[in-house]
């Protein structure tokens, strides 16, 4: 069996996502998940791997079921793709930004918008984030720091107010920028 933190690459992540849609078979309704975290970001190429696909969608029984099959025949930990992050979900996210990544006859697979992404990991902000972070703010389009800080505050507005949160945010841009 696989241990927990064997890293999953873009590779991987599409195989088992195939081998997920295959376990659904041709016929029933349509699943969809969104992806966020660092599986979204290995798929980007903007991180080498990840140790499990995080969603913020409900996956629901019979998908469930799927992905507890896949877990067993290629010995992966039963989380391998899970719904954890749905906590996580953004006041501002929309399903109508997010971008088909993966399609077949009952499972579509969507990923966040990088900003939506930004914005879930700052608010966790572990090391792992604030890599990831610096990564992607490129991608996510943001004019400054402080437009970064304010999509933060709409998509969290219960979070406390952070007098260094704009100075942080400077920190990833600068790091990013290689300022």
């Amino acid at each position: 069996m696989r241990e927990e933190g064997i890293p999953l690459d873009d590779s991987a992540i599409h195989s088992f996502l195939n081998d997920v849609a295959q376990e659904l078979g041709d016929s029933g309704p349509e699943h969809s998940i969104v992806i966020v975290g660092g599986a979204l970001l290995a798929l980007r190429e903007l991180r080498e791997s990840t140790i499990d696909i995080d969603s913020i969608t409900h996956l629901g029984n019979e998908l469930n079921a799927a992905i507890a099959s896949v877990a067993e025949r290629h010995g992966l930990p039963r989380n391998w793709l899970n719904d954890s992050a749905r906590g996580f979900t953004p006041a501002t996210f929309e399903l109508s930004a997010c971008e088909v990544i993966f399609q077949s006859q009952r499972l579509r697979v969507l990923a966040a918008p990088m900003k939506q992404i930004f914005v879930m990991k700052l608010y966790r902000s572990d090391a792992q984030d604030f890599e990831d972070m610096v990564a992607i703010w490129s991608q996510c389009g943001f004019d400054s720091p402080r437009q970064a800080v304010e999509l933060f505050y709409e998509a969290y507005p219960h979070a406390p107010d952070d007098e260094y949160l704009e100075a942080f945010v400077q920190q990833i841009a600068d790091v990013a920028t290689g300022k």
